[in-house]
């Protein structure tokens, strides 16, 4: 359909996965280098002539980003309670490194346009078979043309770690007192009510709710 187009029209992008690793930046004690490879599911209308009705097709889109930030160093083992002797290999610990999270909010697609394939643009890489298998088949690279499209991504990228902290707290307390009882006297306990006085004057414009012109104000609901 790409290789008879005549254009195309971006309708929808979503985010598929991020494949993420992360190293020790050599020579930065606490940096760390997150590489991200973003997978994106591109949505087109593909036109393969005027005035004609466009045909949906879906794509794969990758890019990939680095970012290089601080997380701290551990020289602990950390120890679960899933390892153990029944579980060889598991009972050795794993070094205390941090995790790399990523998140990423509804990718918003800008452009799209169909171009002759650059000499040497195809990937040197090959797509993860879960990617393959979501649009249902391997990718041909040998076609002649492609589809170039431009998206715009918000994400907030971190780094987090398990750490210690110390809180204060109290042990329970059992009571030593016993609560004296109330008086029966049904006159004592009026006269520890207070006295109504809201209940005798009516409410106000501003109590109400009510503007000046005196229509009820729109709530946010």
């Amino acid at each position: 359909m790409i290789e008879r187009s005549v254009s195309v029209r971006l309708h929808s992008v979503n985010v598929l996965t991020v494949y993420m690793n992360m190293e020790p930046v050599p020579f930065n004690k606490g940096f760390y280098s997150v590489d991200m490879t973003f997978a994106f599911d591109v949505g087109l209308d593909v036109y393969t002539a005027p005035a004609t009705c466009p045909i949906a097709v879906n794509g794969v889109a990758l890019f990939t980003k680095k970012a290089i930030l601080y997380g701290s160093d551990g020289d602990v083992k950390v120890f679960t309670s899933s390892d153990g002797p029944c579980r060889p290999g598991h009972n050795v610990g794993s070094r205390a490194l941090p995790k790399a999270v990523c998140q990423v909010a509804q990718p918003v697609g800008l452009s799209a346009r169909v171009a002759d394939a650059r000499p040497g643009c195809c990937p040197g890489y090959k797509i993860p078979d879960e990617l393959c298998e979501h649009f249902g088949g391997d990718f041909d690279f040998e076609c002649g043309r492609s589809v170039f499209v431009t998206i715009g991504l918000f994400s907030i990228v971190q780094i987090v770690r398990n750490v210690q902290m110390l809180i204060p707290t109290c042990d329970f307390c059992v009571p030593s007192k016993e609560c004296s009882p109330a008086s029966d006297n049904p006159c004592e306990m009026f006269k520890r009510i207070d006295f109504p006085t809201d209940s005798f004057f009516p409410p106000r414009v501003s109590d109400s709710g009510c503007g000046s012109c005196g229509k009820p104000q729109p709530e946010n609901g």
